[in-house]
């Protein structure tokens, strides 16, 4: 794993970005661990998360070299500001600002925007995205990643919402280049129960789906 900047190589390895909000520093103190242990390498903190730069800063200071590093739901150039300052490797957005895109492409920082229609996922790659967060996906389906990519295949699509682990492999298989994954990841009631071992055993099976599909092609 790069120890300064995001590295590729990790992500495409296991294509899942965990997305962690509403969450405690304590709980993520045990949950990274298990996280990293499982085989997963990339994780994303939410800015609208308690105490988020001072989470990000903890995992950049204690897991850097060993997971990919990166802040979510940053809307505008505080929040950017905030996050890299933090230690933040890769910026995911909710949605298009063109002034975020547009200071992590100068800053060479991976950026996921987050888009909706065709035209805003041209938008957002033509600004410089280096893959389109494709929210929410739930409602859409992966059909839609599929017919995204017929005449838009050069560009890199995330989706995020309402993945699974039924569904995880649908989306892969329609073109999806990576998925964003948040509470159907961080189970809420092993996570309250500090059930560390089957949250580690449930991470482990999310990746194994995968794994599994991809062993087929």
């Amino acid at each position: 794993m790069n120890r300064s900047g995001f590295s590729w190589d990790e992500f495409y390895k296991v294509p899942i970005i965990g997305i962690i909000r509403g969450l405690t520093l304590e709980e993520i103190k045990q949950i990274l661990p298990v996280y990293i242990a499982a085989g997963l390498t990339t994780v994303e903190i939410t800015m609208n998360t308690l105490s988020a730069a001072e989470i990000i800063r903890y995992t950049s200071e204690n897991f850097l070299g060993e997971i990919n590093i990166g802040a979510g739901t940053v809307c505008n150039k505080e929040d950017l500001d905030k996050a890299l300052s933090a230690g933040a490797q890769f910026i995911v957005t909710p949605i298009i600002s063109e002034a975020v895109i547009k200071d992590c492409v100068k800053a060479q920082i991976p950026i996921f925007p987050g888009a909706f229609t065709p035209t805003e996922i041209y938008q957002a790659w033509e600004l410089g995205a280096s893959m389109v967060k494709v929210y929410p996906a739930t409602s859409l389906g992966p059909d839609y990643i599929k017919d995204v990519k017929a005449p838009l295949n050069h560009i890199k699509l995330l989706p995020t919402g309402g993945i699974n682990k039924e569904n995880l492999n649908q989306f892969m298989k329609a073109g999806a280049d990576g998925v964003g994954v948040g509470s159907q990841l961080f189970d809420k009631k092993m996570i309250k129960d500090r059930d560390w071992k089957s949250l580690e055993t449930h991470f482990k099976d999310f990746l194994s789906r995968l794994e599994t599909e991809n062993e087929k092609e």
